[in-house]
C-alpha cells in the first residue's frame, strides 16, 4: 500500500511537472496580438520542449486580462503574459492593477505600427479611423500629418475634430471588417497583421511608427518598410521635421505602446524564468524558427530577460511630466476617455 501511494504521488508530481504552459492574451482569436502570440508561440515551444496553450481573455481596452493576471493567475508558475501596446498605453494614463515592475520580464520584440489607407482613398480630405485599444498614438500621429508643423496643442485639436474621425467601440476584427468594405478609409495593425490581412493593390502603407532605439531613447527608422516611417514621411509630406508639444506628446505615449506592445512576464521569481528565457533566447537564434517569424512578422529586435529591464528604465528616463499631462488632458477631452496623471512614471523627468 505505501509503495501504491509513493508511485501516485509521483505520478501526480510528474502530472504537475509537466503541465502545460499558459499563454494569457488580453484579445479575442485573430486580433493583432493574438495573431503575434500564435506565430512566436509555436517556434518558441520548440526550443522550450513543452506546450503552450493560448488563453483569451478580452475587456474593455484590453486590461481585463492583464488585471487577472496579477491578481490571480501568476499564482501559476507556468502561467505566462502576453501584454500588449494598449496595456502599455494603459499603464502609462489610466487605473489599472498590473504593474510591469512587480514581474520577471522574460521577452520582448521591439515593434512598430503600420498605418494603411485603401489605395484610391485621398486622405488631405480628411481620415475615418477606428478606435480600439492601443490606437490613440496612431490617432495622434495621424492630426499631426494631416494638420501639418508648427501648431500648438489646442489648434491640433481644432484641426483633429475638424478632419479625423474617429470611430469609438470597434474591436479589432470589426475595424478590418469596416476599412476592407471602405467604411473607414484608413487603418493600423502591428506588422504581422498588416501582412496578414492586407495584400492587395487595394491598400498602401501610409506610414509607420518607426522603432524606439533603447540606447539613445530616439525614434528610428524602420528598415522593414524603407522610406515611410512615421518622421521621414512628414517631412517628405511638410518638409520639416516634426517637432513641438504635439510631437512629444505623441513620442511618450508611441513609446510605452510600441517597446512594450508583444511583451512576456511571469510572476516575480518565478522557478520557470530561466528555463524560458534559454528557450525564447534559443529561437531568437534559430534561423528556421526567425525565419518563419520573420516572414509573418518583418525583421525586428528582440530584448530578453535584464534587457527588457533596461528598455523600461529608458522608457521611464525619457518621459516628462509636461508630455504625460499634455497626454492626460487630450485623452479626457479630445478623445473622451478617463486618464489619471500619474507623477510616479515620471518621477525622474522634468
Amino acid at each position: 500500500m505505501k509503495k501504491f501511494i509513493f508511485s501516485l504521488a509521483l505520478m501526480l508530481t510528474s502530472l504537475v511537472a509537466i503541465a502545460d504552459y499558459r499563454l494569457i492574451i488580453p484579445q479575442n482569436p485573430g486580433e493583432g496580438t493574438s495573431v503575434w502570440g500564435s506565430i512566436v508561440a509555436k517556434e518558441w515551444e520548440k526550443k522550450l520542449g513543452e506546450k503552450i496553450v493560448l488563453e483569451h481573455i478580452p475587456g474593455a481596452n484590453d486590461i481585463p486580462g492583464f488585471n487577472k493576471f496579477h491578481n490571480e493567475l501568476q499564482k501559476d508558475p507556468k502561467v505566462i503574459m502576453l501584454g500588449h501596446g494598449g496595456n502599455g498605453e494603459s499603464y502609462l494614463i489610466h487605473n489599472v492593477d498590473y504593474d510591469y515592475k512587480q514581474y520577471d520580464p522574460i521577452g520582448l520584440q521591439n515593434l512598430t505600427i503600420v498605418v494603411g489607407t485603401r489605395s484610391d482613398n485621398d486622405v488631405t480630405k480628411g481620415v475615418r479611423f477606428g478606435r480600439a485599444s492601443g490606437t490613440n498614438p496612431d490617432a495622434l500621429s495621424i492630426t499631426m500629418m494631416l494638420c501639418g508643423p508648427g501648431k500648438t496643442i489646442p489648434e491640433y485639436a481644432k484641426c483633429f475634430n475638424e478632419k479625423v474621425k474617429y470611430v469609438p467601440g470597434m474591436k479589432g476584427n470589426e475595424r478590418k471588417l469596416a476599412f476592407i468594405r471602405g467604411e473607414l478609409n484608413t487603418t493600423r495593425e502591428t506588422p504581422a497583421a498588416y501582412l496578414k490581412y492586407y495584400k492587395g493593390a487595394e491598400y498602401k502603407i501610409w506610414f509607420n511608427s518607426g522603432i524606439l532605439d533603447i540606447k539613445t531613447g530616439k525614434v528610428g527608422v524602420d528598415p522593414n518598410f524603407p522610406n515611410l516611417t512615421f518622421n521621414e514621411v512628414f517631412k517628405q509630406t511638410w518638409g520639416v521635421e516634426p517637432s513641438g508639444d504635439f510631437y512629444d506628446m505623441y513620442i511618450l505615449v508611441r513609446n510605452y505602446r510600441d517597446v512594450l506592445q508583444k511583451s512576456f512576464w511571469v510572476s516575480k521569481n518565478n522557478p520557470n524564468t530561466p528555463k524560458l528565457r534559454e528557450a525564447l533566447i534559443a529561437m531568437t537564434q534559430d534561423k528556421e524558427s526567425m525565419a518563419t517569424i520573420e516572414k509573418e512578422t518583418g525583421k525586428y529586435p528582440w530584448l530578453i530577460g535584464t534587457e527588457v529591464d533596461k528598455a523600461f528604465v529608458t522608457l521611464t528616463d525619457v518621459t516628462t511630466k509636461k508630455s504625460l499631462k499634455n497626454l492626460v488632458e487630450w485623452t479626457s477631452k479630445q478623445f473622451g476617455q478617463e486618464a489619471f496623471y500619474k507623477d510616479e512614471i515620471a518621477s525622474k523627468a522634468k
